[in-house]
């Protein structure tokens, strides 16, 4: 590798050589306090070089691009995990972890995220996808003393390790129809006037597999809701937005190279997006667990992202990374509000819990309600102008059937999205039962519900942004 090839990868490098260095140096110094700050600021760094250095270089080793969009996506997870490691303090504290592993975890679990979205490569995807899927082991079960956190860790791990088979196979599969690793020449070498190859049919169905498994499609969703009610908040937080925007990001420039020859693919696509719809507004009805309705909550939202997958192009692309932005702010949020109400015993999870706590601490409960309204699709708020433009672009491209279905589970969710909202300022109850928020969670939470306010109100910017990543 090239001297401009590794300053082209510098904001990864930053995050990974930093993530090393305060592993290392964490098991000497026992601050945590101070290595989270320190990846926070790696974080922020990584983000700053990516938007602001030009990369000298078009592509890294055959593996990874160093292109606008790819640039866009460092910052985006890049910001995500300083997030995290701001929200993460008082959490961090009550819980006694150590400061130097879960903050080295985090920043490689963005390097990997990164990497994902830039891949260029077969072999770049799946070296990407399993390095941040391995931290997400790890961060699933951190806190060592929560049987849920084990028992959420160990089914991550079971089916995560199957998904890894699949991919694995279906690259291979891939490899012996195209002859090549490089994504753009592959595709190419699987159409064959104008269909697919039988063995690259059966790769992508492979594929199809993992890629559901990652991003809780229907049926590969069953281990969603056991592992957001078992992880600690602030990983339930990354793993519900920048975890699976990374492979949404990956997934959008693969489906759209596969041009007229992924005919048969989008039609297994159609059939998921149908049934994780439905599916997940349905299971979401029942939940009396908060977390675990934001569990299925998220997989009723990979089924609308589906359209704007199976839709493509400019628009499609638009639709999804516009959503991807707006979904993760409130989303985010929502868990940025359970980190901030957890105890030393455990987080404040079950309805019962939050019964009344809209009286006691309005501030943190007026947020989670924002939050709540926009992924709903409440209008100002900008949920619902990403549910309007995929929906849109789905009746503009022809797939009506999927646009009612859409507009049919968003007018389902308002009550399970209502009913936290009801329950919060239902009637009030001991104030000594919850601790005041931090300083840091306040500030996190205001960014957060000022983006939706804003992106609601004003969307303009970020289209506009966005429409020049798009190739």
């Amino acid at each position: 590798m090239s001297l401009l090839e590794l300053k082209a990868l510098l904001p990864q490098l930053l995050m990974v050589l930093g993530a090393t260095v305060v592993l290392v140096a964490g098991a000497w110094v026992r601050n945590r306090r101070l290595w989270l700050l320190t990846g926070l600021v790696l974080a922020l760094g990584a983000a700053f070089i990516a938007g602001t250095v030009e990369p000298p270089v078009a592509e890294v080793a055959g593996m990874f691009s160093t292109s606008l969009y790819a640039r866009f996506c460092t910052i985006a997870w890049s910001l995500v995990i300083a997030a995290t490691l701001l929200l993460s303090g008082r959490y961090a504290d009550l819980h006694r972890y150590g400061g130097g592993e879960y903050t080295s975890l985090l920043l490689f679990a963005g390097t990997g995220m990164s990497l994902l979205s830039a891949a260029t490569s077969f072999l770049g995807l799946f070296l990407s996808l399993e390095a941040f899927t391995l931290v997400l082991y790890i961060l699933i079960a951190f806190n060592r003393v929560d049987n849920l956190g084990a028992e959420a860790g160990l089914k991550y791990l079971v089916f995560g390790a199957v998904a890894t088979g699949f991919i694995a196979f279906g690259i291979a599969l891939i490899y012996t129809a195209s002859g090549t690793l490089h994504i753009a020449e592959a595709l190419a070498a699987l159409q064959v006037d104008g269909a697919m190859r039988p063995l690259g049919l059966a790769g992508w169905a492979l594929m199809l597999v993992a890629i559901g498994f990652k991003i809780s499609l229907v049926p590969f969703h069953f281990w969603t809701p056991d592992v957001y009610q078992g992880a600690p908040a602030p990983v339930g937080g990354v793993m519900a937005t920048a975890a699976k925007g990374a492979v949404l990001a990956a997934f959008l420039p693969l489906l759209d190279g596969l041009g007229v020859a992924g005919g048969e693919i989008k039609q297994v696509l159609w059939l998921l997006a149908i049934l994780t719809m439905l599916v997940g507004t349905f299971s979401a009805l029942s939940q009396t667990n908060l977390k675990r309705m934001l569990a299925y909550s998220s997989v009723t939202h990979m089924g609308y992202l589906l359209i704007a997958l199976l839709i493509g192009g400019a628009d499609g692309g638009q639709a999804l990374l516009f959503y991807l932005v707006v979904y993760s702010f409130a989303t985010f949020g929502a868990f940025g509000v359970i980190t901030s109400w957890a105890l030393e015993d455990g987080e404040v999870q079950n309805y019962d819990d939050l019964r009344g706590l809209g009286y006691l601490h309005p501030r943190r409960s007026s947020a989670l309600a924002l939050f709540m309204l926009s992924l709903a699709g409440v209008p100002p708020l900008a949920g619902f102008f990403g549910k309007f433009g995929i929906f849109h672009a789905a009746l503009q491209h022809g797939y009506l059937e999927l646009a009612l279905i859409g507009v049919f589970a968003s007018l389902v969710s308002l009550y399970y999205y209502l009913r936290p909202i009801i329950v919060l300022f239902m009637q009030e109850r001991d104030a000594h039962q919850l601790r005041s928020g931090s300083g840091e969670e306040f500030v996190l939470l205001a960014g957060c519900c000022v983006a939706t306010l804003f992106f609601g109100i004003y969307p303009g910017p970020l289209l506009d942004l966005i429409m020049t990543l798009l190739p």
